[in-house]
């Protein structure tokens, strides 16, 4: 069953890292981000600490067991464990070869396909996006409505963390941002935006994190051209639910959740 998996989720997993991994984009350059997957059966795949994601081959994930990294990250992950503990932690939830070292990310990963209840997860650093969440606005501008597209692929409204220390404290801080979404809304996030650091892109398919991602980091390109051009006109709160429920709209999303990929190598 192992060698199945491998062979069903990885490739996919390096098709996404390399697709959002593409530095003409800008989305994650060098060795920034990570890619997750669900396998189904309580363990999931990531990819391992400092290997680029534009780059991105089969070697480059490791398989870990969802249950041990939350299990350490409730026991042991208290954010005040020196990293030689976390990092060993991190290899005793490795299922199979041990290649490579899990990132410290791998605890987000895991809260982001269990509480956050996606199957497929990215985490990126969108240079416009960035240019946001890194200014004295942060993530005001992307709390309110601008243009339909976004509504649709991105989710109203996305959930923010303010900045913390990557590692466990981060990760409690993403697990208390979709706790408190899904209060709030019912639902979990599609999209977190962490202030001065980056988001997070929570998706049913790989294809819906790769459409997120683009749509996000053009929200964030359009909202800097308003800016400039005296500030944004944004959506009515009604405008915008309105576009959030439409039936037609709904349909585009169902499809936004099989599309860029297919056909691309």
């Amino acid at each position: 069953m192992g060698n199945a998996m491998r062979n069903a989720i990885v490739p996919q997993l390096v098709r996404l890292a390399r697709e959002i991994g593409r530095e003409d984009r800008g989305l994650a350059i060098l060795g920034e981000g990570n890619v997750s997957a669900d396998a189904g059966d309580g363990t999931f795949w990531v990819k391992a600490s400092g290997t680029r994601m534009g780059a991105a081959s089969p070697k480059d994930y490791l398989r870990a067991s969802t249950a041990k990294v939350l299990r350490f990250l409730r026991e042991r992950g208290t954010g005040r464990e020196e990293d030689a503990v976390v990092m060993a932690g991190l290899r005793s939830c490795v299922v199979g070869p041990r290649q490579g070292q899990p990132s410290t990310e791998t605890f987000i990963h895991a809260l982001c396909l269990t509480e956050g209840r996606a199957k497929w997860v990215g985490h990126l650093h969108p240079t416009a996006t960035m240019g946001l969440l890194c200014s004295r606005q942060g993530a005001k501008p992307f709390l309110q409505g601008l243009f339909p597209d976004e509504i649709v692929y991105c989710g109203l409204p996305p959930a923010v963390i303010p900045y913390v220390d990557p590692g466990a404290k981060l990760a409690y801080a993403v697990r208390d941002a979709i706790r408190r979404h899904l209060r709030r809304h019912g639902m979990p996030p599609r999209l977190i935006l962490e202030l001065n650091h980056g988001i997070l892109v929570l998706g049913q398919t790989m294809d819906e994190v790769v459409n997120i991602s683009l749509m996000t980091e053009k929200w964030a390109r359009v909202l800097l051209g308003t800016i400039a051009a005296g500030g944004p006109r944004f959506l009515s709160p009604r405008q915008a639910r309105h576009i959030d429920r439409w039936p037609a709209e709904h349909y585009r999303r169902k499809l936004a959740l099989r599309s860029p990929l297919r056909g691309h190598t």
